[in-house]
């Protein structure tokens, strides 16, 4: 990225304040990164828990795949999942409150023995698998938010700053430059007229 700047002092001064502010914000922007790259760890690790503690309880419905034909379905349904935010390092992440369950009632004593546990395994595997996909969704953002932290810090470390003190340079360099001309200039007019006074007095 070229940086756009003229010769002159009120440029200086421009790129001097942009300058100055990347500096300070820089600290800030790592530190940010540094704690969005924690944070996704944990999403991370708390996901691959999850998905775990999920595949566990798949294996335990799937051990009773025999029993799940006679179950009714319609007994259980979700009714709501109350989903509230957190900010993580600036970056708004869903937290799983609830998830409601709607329950129609059925006979004890008709239904087949196993119905009770049937309905609590159905019930944990929801919530769970709910859980799963929050997690997934906060690690996501997380994720997203820490790449773009990323480039920030790149983009100020490796290109602007660096940017903005070679232009700063260029236009010190050409103003002491400019400023040498002038004296070697006014030096060379003055001995003239130096000269010149010499030589109209012979």
């Amino acid at each position: 990225m070229a940086i756009k700047f003229q010769y002159n002092k009120t440029s200086l001064g421009e790129l001097g304040k942009q300058l100055k502010m990347r500096r300070a914000a820089l600290p800030t922007i790592k530190s940010k990164e540094s704690a969005l790259r924690s944070e996704v760890k944990r999403a991370k690790d708390t996901a691959r828990d999850y998905h775990q503690r999920l595949e566990a309880l798949t294996a335990e419905y799937d051990y009773m795949v025999a029993l799940w034909g006679e179950f009714d379905t319609t007994i259980l349904r979700i009714a709501d999942v109350e989903l509230t935010e957190q900010k993580i390092a600036g970056v708004r992440t869903p937290v799983l409150q609830d998830v409601r369950f709607e329950e129609k009632p059925y006979d004890l004593f008709s239904s087949p023995v196993w119905y009770a546990d049937g309905v609590e395994l159905l019930k944990r595997l929801a919530k769970l698998g709910i859980e799963y996909e929050v997690y997934n969704r906060k690690m996501e953002l997380l994720d997203y938010a820490r790449r773009k932290t990323t480039q920030k810090v790149n983009l100020y470390e490796k290109v602007q700053i660096p940017g903005y003190e070679d232009a700063i340079r260029k236009i010190k360099r050409f103003m002491e430059d400019e400023e040498n001309l002038s004296k070697s200039a006014q030096k060379i007019v003055k001995t003239r007229q130096q000269q010149a006074a010499e030589g109209s007095m012979l």
